[in-house]
């Protein structure tokens, strides 16, 4: 597998993040109350934060040859 087809797949997974925690924080916020809220709040915030890291180094790496 080439590194631009690595590259592309690594950045599907970071969106694919962002999506779940989008879902997770709107689940949380409107369907789910207590503890189990603050759960799902905390795994929607590091996905989205995972999700993001990876995004700015897929953005910040460059073109591949």
């Amino acid at each position: 597998m080439s590194e631009s087809m690595l590259n592309m797949w690594i950045s599907f997974v970071g969106m694919g993040l962002l999506l779940l925690a989008m879902g997770l924080i709107l689940l949380s916020r409107y369907k789910l109350k207590g503890v189990l809220s603050g759960i799902i709040t905390l795994l929607a915030y590091l996905s989205l934060l995972s999700g993001a890291i990876i995004i700015l180094y897929i953005v910040f790496s460059g073109p591949t040859a």
